[in-house]
């Protein structure tokens, strides 16, 4: 026995260093990876402490993977379960090249009680991977990659902890196994394995052999794992903790701005995998490929070629594929992500609504457009590769400001019969009302226009439009990857609004809000912008406008994705609904508020032919048919067109209004 332990010592330091040899040579050459992309990365990280509670939160507590319950739940109990039984397992490792270690001859008592609780732990590992092995083998959800890598994981942890508790048995009943430890009464599922095989009748010899049998294959395995970890879709296990920690600390989010004036620049956007960031490679490493981006996906769900999961599979692989060019710095040789024989077709970039339901879900908080956006912007800018209807709505936003084309003096037209003056006319108003282009030019955002211009005259608002000093936002154009143009676009806003200096900014559309609030400061103009939504329940509050009592029916609500996920808008809208209907709220469709259905128009999609899989817009009509409401309420120009085409698609009768047109009815007889 001597002469074995002996040469079980030289055979488990032998695997430990050549395991962890091996780890630490593939988690070196991520990082290289990392390092050796060109593109800019973020600076440092700031608000440390909070940064600390979104990691204990979100990765110890586990609660973004519980926003879905039962998947969520078992991914908890796997969690927690591997890491409990991680320190019994690195106790083995040095017992098995130092025999006679044992922990719990130094601290009985705590020593007890951990194993106790990983013993219980562990085999609730068991329970997770049942109910995960029922999601992929028997309800087989769509978006769920049934590949084997991730069997393999299954593997490899299921055997892992079976033989944990096999080894656990075996110190029960095996003195040469216990080592004058006691370990009875320790272990409440290992004792019952002991009980079941009858383990303490067995011979010495039996229980010896079972016991150095259960260690090896459990030592093999975990140092299997470990050398597996790094090239596997479970590399995630080490690149997800730090990618939530370096998260977006706010729900709301500009697109990544470009400088367009960099003369050495050699491209713009992303057209290459080595022009990533080392943001955007540790982004690959942390995906799951667990697909709740793509069950959110309206594209996906509506049959465009577009997965935000397989998107980043690609962009993975593709990395993994060229990472010898990227590390000796040959990049010349390296293909362009988007083109002829690539995954990722022009069509999947262009599919993108950018609503953001990817990143929003998804539980190690991937930036998904960040990926999209950028390849975009390459297309077009360096390229001139993008959907041929695109050409006049870029060449409308040039000239005259708007995607339509009508004439940019023509934008204040629509007040003039309203009583509500320009800046030039009114230079010091409390509300400078930034109205956009679709609330100036489309004849049905025109009628949610003047329906506000009504109210905010009747609650006495001291407001001011720019008129035909406004100019588009910049939205579609940014968003369709003409930075160029959107930069131009914003460019000429900033300068109006840093001579008009207004106290506070009103917008009525969700996409020109998320711009004057998220992207307009990076351009040195930062006002404080409210929503129409958030200014009429303001109003209402102040008594500045009464409602009636009489009863609108039942409403359901629409929410806009650059209202809700891209800037948190969810409760206001359904108070302000709740306050008009004699405090009724909303009845909600079946996806609502985070995980609300797109209408289709976001990403300059409004301006692009929907010629693949079937229309997001009626898909949304018939979940709010499905809710018997009598009236659909949105807070968005865009969304009420597209889900008016919709509901007529449907051959429904239910009306969509804006909430500004639903108080103007609730007030008309009382003022």
């Amino acid at each position: 026995m001597t002469l074995y332990l002996a040469l079980k010592s030289a055979i488990m330091a032998i695997l430990l260093a050549g395991a962890f040899y091996l780890f630490k040579t593939k988690v070196q050459r991520l990082f290289l990876i990392m390092q050796s992309v060109d593109g800019p990365g973020p600076g440092e990280p700031d608000r440390i402490k909070e940064r600390m509670g979104v990691l204990f939160r979100d990765v110890l507590g586990q609660s973004n993977v519980r926003r879905k319950k039962m998947a969520g739940w078992a991914h908890t109990l796997i969690f927690f379960g591997f890491l409990a039984v991680q320190p019994h397992s690195l106790e083995l490792m040095i017992r098995g090249v130092i025999p006679g270690f044992s922990v719990g001859h130094l601290l009985p008592g705590l020593y007890n009680f951990y194993l106790f609780t990983a013993d219980i732990l562990g085999f609730l590992v068991l329970a997770g991977f049942a109910y995960a092995a029922h999601r992929r083998f028997v309800t087989k959800p769509a978006y769920l990659t049934m590949g084997r890598d991730a069997n393999l994981i299954i593997l490899f942890t299921s055997v892992i902890i079976i033989t944990f508790h096999l080894i656990n048995a075996c110190q029960v009943v095996s003195p040469y196994a216990a080592q004058g430890y006691d370990y009875s009464g320790v272990f409440p599922v290992s004792g019952i394995i002991v009980s079941i095989f009858g383990m303490a009748h067995l011979s010495a010899d039996t229980q010896v052999f079972l016991f150095e049998t259960f260690y090896f294959i459990h030592m093999l395995t975990i140092l299997g794992f470990l050398i597996y970890i790094p090239g596997s879709k479970h590399l995630h296990l080490l690149a997800a903790a730090p990618n939530v920690f370096l998260k977006p600390l706010e729900r709301e989010k500009a697109v990544q701005k470009t400088d367009i004036e960099d003369e050495d620049a050699e491209s713009f956007g992303l057209g290459k995998i080595n022009e990533l960031n080392w943001y955007n490679v540790l982004n690959l490493y942390a995906c799951t490929e667990c697909g709740r981006c793509q069950e959110q996906c309206p594209a996906d769900h509506t049959g465009k070629p577009l997965s935000p999961k397989a998107i980043v599979h690609d962009l993975k692989t593709d990395l993994f594929k060229w990472s010898d060019n990227i590390l000796k710095g040959n990049k010349e040789e390296i293909d362009p992500i988007v083109g002829e024989g690539t995954e990722i077709t022009p069509d999947i970039i262009w599919s993108c609504t950018t609503c953001r339901a990817c990143e929003d879900i998804c539980p190690v908080n991937i930036q998904h457009l960040d990926f999209i956006l950028e390849a975009r912007k390459y297309q077009v800018l360096m390229e001139a590769e993008f959907p041929v209807e695109m050409q006049d709505t870029f060449t409308n936003l040039e000239n005259q400001g708007n995607p339509w084309g009508f004439s940019a003096d023509t934008r204040g037209n629509w007040a003039k019969e309203t009583g509500i003056p320009t800046m030039a006319e009114n230079p010091h108003p409390d509300i400078l009302w930034f109205v956009g282009s679709a609330s100036s030019f489309d004849d049905r955002a025109v009628k949610i226009s003047r329906a506000l211009a009504e109210l905010l005259k009747i609650a006495g608002v001291n407001v001011a439009i720019l008129g035909e000093q406004e100019w588009g936002v910049g939205d579609t154009a940014r968003r369709a990857g003409n930075e160029y143009l959107a930069q131009m676009m914003i460019m000429q806003n900033v300068e109006v609004l840093n001579e008009c200096r207004p106290k506070r900014i009103l917008t009525a559309c969700p996409h020109t809000y998320n711009m004057l609030k998220n992207e307009y400061p990076e351009f040195g103009a930062d006002f404080p912008v409210v929503h129409h939504s958030q200014y009429l329940l303001e109003l209402v509050r102040q008594n500045r406008l009464i409602l009636d009592e009489r009863s609108l029916g039942t409403i359901t609500f629409h929410d806009s994705c650059y209202l809700g996920r891209w800037n948190g808008i969810f409760d206001e809208p359904r108070e302000l609904i709740a306050q008009m209907n004699r405090g009724q709220a909303p009845i909600e469709m079946k996806r609502t508020k985070d995980k609300g259905f797109c209408c289709g128009a976001g990403g300059a999609r409004m301006f692009m032919e929907e010629t693949l899989g079937n229309y997001i817009n009626v898909d949304r009509a018939k979940e709010i048919t499905a809710t018997g409401a009598d009236m659909v309420a949105s807070a968005c120009p865009y969304c009420i067109t597209m889900l008016q085409d919709g509901l007529k698609e449907c051959g429904s009768e239910i009306k969509v209004h804006d909430l500004a047109e639903i108080m103007h009815r609730k007030i008309k007889e009382t003022h």
